[in-house]
């Protein structure tokens, strides 16, 4: 009897020392069982979870190309002295709006001084023949001249006359018409536009070889080059629009015009030159600026989820796909271009599902 007292009294009190703790139920865990985690309502984590229904948005590609602007080569002149000579005089400033046929500036040139003389010499030429056909044309009609003189006077009136055109070419090569020998050679503006470079100084002595001395750019429009590569070129059309950003201006909206795709591929790089057309009227896009060229693909329905739904343990990607109450499935996708905020699903996904926007996370400490 004193030993059945004592057994009892020993067995109340180890129940008594017991912890508290090992009482309370522990189905509030996480549990994992082959990539699929349950999580019970009483778990703090289900509170932190958020779901959305995986839907298709209108989705484009986008291709990125760096660029440079550059001056539509229609529009832009770099002038250089035709001859030898020295400048006696400019016309022009620096930023000054010129029109086709202003004088920039004058040069004295014994070569063009040789021109003149071949035009004025030619010149008096014709005249010369000129007179001697027309004579020769009024004896024949009065009976006393020879038919043979009248066709030799044509012959050589005609030769004079090719003469004299050869000459003329030459003075329209240097927009001149002529003038007096030993006038200067006034060198004039081959294009509208604006002074964006000059280094003229009177008294100057140019040869005829020289570096430009002076550009004209008509600046309203600019070309930007960039390169696409050759598995992008399917998605750039002529006449697409096309976004633009410079560094100089990241805040400006800038859109051009696809103008030309370049039929040869660049064997080193794989890339295709393409040419974009933009507006420039404040004419804030200088040549030799950098840009970045976005171009625009057709929309096509798409599967994009949150970036905060996409998960990445190692190179593995994956999402949880809810498939039933409070359980979830690990579920592997495979990933496209994202935009910070929202990412491509190539594979994986299908609208309709129920994903896990928030709290994945967490899955990490089931067991």
């Amino acid at each position: 009897m004193r030993k059945t007292v004592l057994a009892i009294v020993l067995l109340t009190f180890v129940t008594a020392c017991k912890n508290p703790k090992s009482e309370i139920p522990q189905d509030q865990d996480l549990r994992i069982k082959n990539d699929q985690v349950t999580v019970p309502e009483n778990n703090p984590v289900f509170k932190k979870i958020k779901t959305q229904a995986v839907t298709e948005q209108e989705h484009s590609d986008g291709v990125i190309s760096a660029g440079t602007i550059q001056a539509i080569p229609n529009h832009y002149a770099e002038i250089a002295s035709p001859f030898s000579g020295r400048i006696t005089g400019s016309f022009i400033q620096l930023g000054q709006k010129v029109s086709a046929g202003n004088p920039l500036f004058e040069i004295l040139s014994s070569d063009y001084f040789s021109v003149q003389k071949d035009y004025t010499d030619a010149l008096n030429d014709v005249q010369l023949a000129e007179k001697n056909y027309r004579r020769q044309q009024d004896l024949v009609k009065h009976g006393v001249g020879i038919q043979k003189e009248l066709d030799e006077a044509e012959t050589d009136f005609k030769n004079k006359k090719t003469s004299l055109s050869n000459a003329s070419s030459a003075l329209k090569v240097y927009n001149s018409k002529g003038g007096g020998i030993g006038s200067p050679l006034v060198v004039r503006a081959p294009i509208n536009g604006e002074i964006i470079s000059n280094k003229i100084v009177n008294g100057q002595y140019l040869k005829g070889d020289a570096d430009p001395v002076m550009i004209i750019a008509e600046l309203s429009k600019v070309w930007i080059s960039g390169d696409v590569k050759e598995k992008d070129i399917r998605f750039v059309n002529k006449g697409d629009r096309v976004s633009v950003k410079v560094s100089a201006y990241p805040d400006r909206d800038i859109t051009g015009k696809v103008y030309h795709i370049n039929e040869i591929v660049d064997e080193d790089t794989r890339s295709i030159k393409v040419l974009i057309e933009c507006d420039n009227p404040d004419r804030k896009l200088k040549p030799g600026m950098y840009a970045t060229v976005s171009f625009s693909t057709t929309p096509e329905k798409t599967v994009m989820i949150p970036v905060t739904a996409l998960m990445q343990q190692d190179n593995f990607q994956y999402v949880w796909v809810k498939t039933g109450k409070n359980q979830y499935a690990k579920r592997s996708v495979t990933t496209g271009e994202t935009d910070q905020k929202t990412v491509r699903i190539i594979s994986g996904l299908k609208p309709g599902e129920i994903i896990m926007t928030e709290g994945g996370i967490y899955m990490l400490d089931a067991k």
